[in-house]
């Protein structure tokens, strides 16, 4: 049963075309016929200073004219390591204005994962902010090709009272750039820029940007995505939106642009749309509330941790939050209780809207389904995008099981990758060709589909844990023990067991104002045994103050399976 919200029985969206016409326009050009179209209204705005279409259109072409400049050409591929600033969106849209790809990578990378990135890339140059000069330099050096370095300053980017200030205080955390001509400033290279460009020939089915997962095997490759697959995205999710116009509208970019949530949601689309973007370079909860306050924004995109840490904030108790007309959640499971404590909050607080789950993956770019606006069904993450369909099938088959039987969740759609980067043999088990014509990407997600074509995740099929011969998934056990009023959070894993392969532990995070103890755990261990089958109960559980988080902000599971099997 593969559908799609296309389908005539399926209007959840409410206002939702039963199919959108995708230009065959590569990302700059899209960005650009928005920018002729709203050429007064804000762009992006980075710590207060506010950049207009017009005057985010003049610097892409600067931009472009400078990597043009310095020998990049069409095809040719630039690292972006860089946090959410004017900087780092700019060299994104130039790139792709000039044909060339961004290969996109967190600033936080490590030295070695950052030649990694440069080396699987064969990149020509990257761009990185003064105070990463030395890991990145080094990196390098210990690369294939020696690509340039670009390096850009936040304070370039600042009013003066706030430049002073950053000179003051930030600037004088880190080493000077050392007067070696190792690097080039990327001020520097806009001044050198070329006088004109090549021509506007880009192709929207070429390869655009590259970015980084696991994929289904949990090793790092590099996905490969056109502008056809920014650009669809981006449409479907103001589709989805519930919003014919998002002009003008503020969009919190809290979310990393080396992430596809980050990049694809909370730039590009907000773009496409002519909505303003609010550039956040760190994230802490302590900006974030205070970005609530003072900005306004009417979207909210933020994985599950974002939203924990919004219900820990002491500083919005009387912030009245009917500015908000969208919270996505997205890049890990949002469970059902934790569903429940978001909505409650945002009621408390004034605003008409509900926190609304989606799914998909970097393999899509991002999301590829949503929950509708106001119908919520407990545990689903919404239904597929318009033009996006979804089946489910036996694991390790192209079998469609019936509706309500789990299996594992394919995706075809217009935001499906180009491929994995020079790795045809993983492109070739991830993409198949099914008996219907179409190209399905079998993400390696566990789900099902009920009779209405609401999906339900399940887990990564890898993240199952077997223990006495029976499937235990965590994201279920992590739901119970969410429930309890007690917790904020939680993590379970397994644990190697030599007489039942794995036992079950989990890992837990109190609320405010409950202190660890024994008789907490008790507590936890009695409300799990009226819940959780005789097999599936955690042996024991941990209280942390904190989890550990992925560069994104997941719970990082795989650290406590690596703390534990270390033990």
């Amino acid at each position: 049963m593969a559908l799609s919200s296309t389908a005539p029985w399926l209007n959840f969206y409410g206002k939702m075309p039963k199919t959108i016409d995708y230009p065959r326009q590569t990302i700059y050009q899209l960005v650009a016929q928005t920018g002729e179209k709203h050429p007064a209204l804000t762009a992006y705005e980075f710590m207060n200073r506010e950049t207009s279409y017009a005057e985010f259109m003049a610097r892409i072409d600067r931009a472009a004219k400078a990597l043009y400049a310095l020998g990049i050409r069409k095809g040719d591929r630039v690292t972006i390591c860089m946090p959410n600033a004017p900087q780092s969106v700019d060299c994104f849209y130039a790139l792709n204005r000039i044909g060339a790809v961004s290969n996109m990578i967190h600033p936080l990378s490590a030295t070695e994962e950052i030649t990694f990135y440069l080396n699987i890339s064969k990149s020509k140059a990257i761009l990185t902010l003064d105070r990463f000069y030395g890991k990145v330099h080094t990196a390098i050096e210990k690369s294939e090709r020696k690509p340039l370095l670009l390096i850009a300053k936040i304070q370039d980017e600042l009013s003066l009272p706030l430049k002073i200030g950053f000179a003051l205080t930030e600037a004088k955390k880190y080493p000077k750039l050392p007067k070696d001509g190792s690097y080039m400033l990327w001020t520097d290279a806009l001044k050198n820029a070329a006088a004109e460009l090549p021509a506007d020939d880009g192709i929207a089915a070429e390869c655009a940007s590259i970015l980084y997962s696991g994929g289904t095997t949990g090793t790092t490759k590099g996905i490969c995505l056109s502008s056809y697959n920014f650009n669809a995205l981006a449409l479907q999710t103001i589709a989805a939106s519930g919003y014919d116009d998002i002009s003008g509208m503020k969009m919190l970019s809290v979310m990393p642009i080396f992430h596809g949530f980050g990049l694809g949601i909370g730039i590009h689309t907000a773009l496409v749309g002519g909505g303003r973007c609010i550039l956040v370079p760190n994230f802490s909860i302590k900006v974030y509330a205070e970005l609530l306050r003072k900005k306004h924004p009417n979207f909210i995109p933020g994985v599950p941790t974002l939203f924990e840490a919004l219900l820990r904030t002491k500083d919005l108790d009387s912030l009245d939050m009917s500015f908000l007309k969208g919270v996505f959640s997205g890049g890990d499971s949002l469970s059902v209780e934790l569903k429940h404590k978001v909505d409650a909050f945002l009621k408390e607080h004034g605003a008409t809207v509900q926190i609304r789950e989606g799914y998909g993956t970097t393999e899509c770019v991002t999301a590829c389904c949503l929950t509708p606006i106001d119908y919520a069904r407990d545990g689903s993450i919404g239904i597929p995008f318009p033009d996006t369909f979804f089946k489910i099938v036996t694991p390790g088959t192209q079998d469609e099981v019936e509706a309500e039987t789990e299996g594992e969740i394919c995706i075809s759609g217009p935001s499906v990758m180009l491929g994995y980067l020079d790795n045809p043999e993983e492109t070739a088990q991830t993409l198949r060709r099914h008996e219907d014509g179409r190209i399905w990407l079998h993400t390696g997600d566990l789900g099902k589909m009920d009779k209405d074509g609401f999906v339900y995740f399940r887990q990564r099929i890898k993240r199952m844990i077997i223990t006495s011969g029976y499937n235990v998934y965590p994201s279920q056990l992590e739901n119970i023990i969410d429930g309890h009023d007690k917790v904020l959070y939680s993590c379970v894993i397994g644990v190697k067991d030599p007489y039942k392969m794995q036992k079950i532990k989990a890992f837990v995070v109190l609320r405010p104002g409950f202190t660890p103890s024994e008789e907490v755990k008790q507590e936890l261990l009695a409300y799990c045994r009226d819940r959780i089958a005789k097999y599936a109960m955690p042996y024991d559980i941990e209280f942390r103050d904190e989890l550990p988080k992925t560069l994104v902000g997941k719970v990082a599971y795989r650290v406590l399976e690596e703390e534990e099997a270390s033990k």
